[in-house]
C-alpha cells in the first residue's frame, strides 16, 4: 500500500491542526502543551517544505536530516529530544489515520542526553525561607500593608510546600479555599493540566497560614480577598497574582534567608515537596497523584531519591551487611 497522491491529502498545516485537535480532545492537552507541539511541528514542516517534501512522503532519511540540522543549529539534546517526540507522535498519528502507509520514525534513536536531577532545597532551607517571610509580622511597628504582604508570602510558601501545586494552580486558587481552610477541611480540589481534577492535602500549618493571611488583609483594609473570586488577587488589576510577581518576591525572600536566589523558584519548592515525601517513605505512585502527573514517567525524575533510600535500607537492615550491627557474629 502506498501513500495517496499528494494532491489528495490535506496540506501539511491542516494535518498538524488535525493532530493538535486529537491530542486536545483525546488526551486533554493543556493550551501550553498544544502551543509547544504547534511550534515544534511548524519548525519540522518548514524544514520539509524547504526540501519540497511533505509529511505523508517524508522517509526516515529526511527525518534524520532534520535531527542533524537541529544539532548543527546548536539545539540542546533535551530540546532536540522534545522536537523528535513531537515529530514521532505526529507521524504515528498520520499512520494511524491512514494518511501514510508507514511510520518513518520507528527506527530512529533520539539524541543522547542525561536527564538533569531536579533542584531541591533541604528541609532546613525551606524552614529558613518560611522564617524569612515573617519579618514584618514579627515587627510591632510594621504598617498593616507590610504585615499583609508578609502574611501573603508566608501563605504562598506554606501552601506550595504542603501541596506540591504547580505555580499556575496556586495562583488560580479560588477564595473558597480560604473558607475550606477555616472549616478544617484537610483536602482541596484542584483543577490541573488538561482540566483534570485532583485532591491535594491541606496541612495544619497551611490552614493557619491562610487564616493569618486573611486576618492581615482585613487589618490592612483590603476588600479584594473578601469580595473577589481569588484567594490571591492581583495588587492593582483584576484577576489573580501573576506567577512572575510571585517568583520575583520569592527571590527577595531567598536573599533574606541567606540562600542563593538562583537556587530558589516556585518550581523548586514543588520539587522539594516531592523529594522530601519520598525521602520519608512515600510511594512513587502516591507522589504522582499528588503532583498531578498524568504519566508515572514524569514522576520518575525523583528516582534518585528512591535509589538513595534503597541504599540506606540495604546498609542499615541487611543481615549480611558487615558494617552494620546485624552482621554475622
Amino acid at each position: 500500500m502506498s501513500a495517496p497522491p499528494l494532491l489528495q491529502v490535506p496540506a501539511p498545516g491542516a494535518l498538524r491542526d488535525l493532530f493538535l485537535d486529537m491530542i486536545a480532545a483525546e488526551r486533554g492537552a493543556a493550551k501550553n502543551t498544544l502551543d509547544a507541539y504547534g511550534r515544534d511541528l511548524a519548525d519540522y514542516l518548514a524544514f520539509l517544505a524547504s526540501h519540497a517534501d511533505h509529511p505523508v512522503r517524508a522517509e526516515t532519511g529526511r527525518v534524520r536530516d532534520y535531527l542533524l540540522k537541529l544539532d548543527r543549529d546548536g539545539l540542546k539534546p533535551s530540546s532536540a529530544a522534545r522536537r523528535l517526540s513531537a515529530v514521532r507522535q505526529f507521524h504515528r498519528f498520520l499512520f494511524a489515520e491512514g494518511h501514510r502507509a508507514t511510520d518513518p520514525t520507528t527506527v530512529l534513536e533520539g539524541p543522547k542526553r542525561g536527564r538533569p536531577l531536579p533542584k531541591v532545597l533541604s528541609p532546613d532551607e525551606v524552614e529558613r525561607l518560611l522564617a524569612a517571610t515573617r519579618g514584618a509580622l514579627d515587627d510591632p511597628e510594621a504598617e498593616p500593608v507590610a504585615r499583609w504582604r508578609s502574611a501573603r508570602m508566608g501563605c504562598l510558601l506554606e501552601l506550595l510546600y504542603a501541596t506540591g501545586l504547580r505555580v499556575s494552580e496556586l495562583m488560580a486558587l479560588p477564595r473558597s479555599a480560604a473558607r475550606a481552610a477555616a472549616g478544617k477541611v484537610e483536602t482541596l480540589t484542584v483543577r490541573g493540566k488538561g482540566g483534570r481534577e485532583r485532591l491535594v492535602p491541606l496541612s495544619g500549618p497551611a490552614r493557619r497560614a491562610i487564616a493569618l493571611y486573611r486576618d492581615a488583609a482585613r487589618a490592612a483594609g483590603l476588600a479584594a480577598l473578601e469580595s473577589g473570586p481569588w484567594l490571591f488577587p492581583a495588587d492593582s488589576e483584576q484577576g489573580f497574582m501573576t506567577r512572575q510577581a510571585f517568583a520575583r518576591d520569592l527571590k527577595a525572600v531567598a536573599v533574606a534567608a541567606g540562600i542563593a536566589e538562583e537556587r530558589v523558584s516556585p518550581h523548586v519548592l514543588r520539587h522539594a515537596f516531592a523529594s522530601h515525601l519520598l525521602q520519608n517513605g512515600a510511594d512513587l505512585r502516591v507522589v504522582q497523584e499528588l503532583l498531578g502527573h498524568a504519566d508515572i514517567s514524569t514522576t520518575q525524575i525523583y528516582t534518585h531519591v528512591l535509589d538513595e533510600r534503597m541504599k540506606a535500607m540495604v546498609r542499615d537492615l541487611h543481615p549480611l551487611n558487615r558494617g552494620g550491627e546485624a552482621g554475622p557474629k
